[in-house]
């Protein structure tokens, strides 16, 4: 079992086919968190409930809703970015996460696929997603020439 970081490649196709909106008020994105026992990778194609961390808290099956952060273009790289996404009063460990799209033609299609590499804990406490900056340069979904 392993999660590896990557852009999901079905979403590599459906982005091209027009099926994913990333601007503000377009497609429901959510992430889900995974336990070291996932298999996650770019040929993930859709949210699978296998390996997913327990409810806990606040945190349920599923995950969270992310909130977007809109599309922008600059120095010739297209962006979009999403805002921190924290699950409070939980108790889990993840080791990874899977970023994928409620409102796409096929249901649940993954998106992207994050390797936290360790295990990451909280106990009774608050799990935080942090992203990075919303930049050409660091955004969680780039696309460059």
């Amino acid at each position: 079992m392993a999660i590896t970081q990557a852009i999901c490649n079905t979403f590599k196709k459906e982005l091209l086919d027009g099926d994913h909106d990333f601007d503000t008020g377009g497609d429901v994105f959510k992430l889900a968190l995974y336990t070291s026992a996932a298999t996650l990778d770019s040929s993930t194609t859709v949210y699978t409930s296998t390996n997913e961390v327990a409810a806990s808290g606040q945190y349920v099956a599923g995950g969270g809703t992310l909130v977007n952060s809109g599309t922008s273009v600059v120095g010739g790289v297209a962006f979009c970015d999403f805002a921190d996404l924290s699950f409070t009063g939980v108790t889990l460990t993840a080791r990874g996460a899977l970023i994928y799209n409620t409102s796409a033609t096929v249901a649940n299609a993954a998106v992207a696929v994050l390797d936290f590499t360790t295990d990451k804990s909280a106990s009774d406490g608050t799990f935080t997603i942090i992203f990075p900056a919303d930049t050409s340069a660091a955004a969680i979904l780039r696309i460059s020439g």
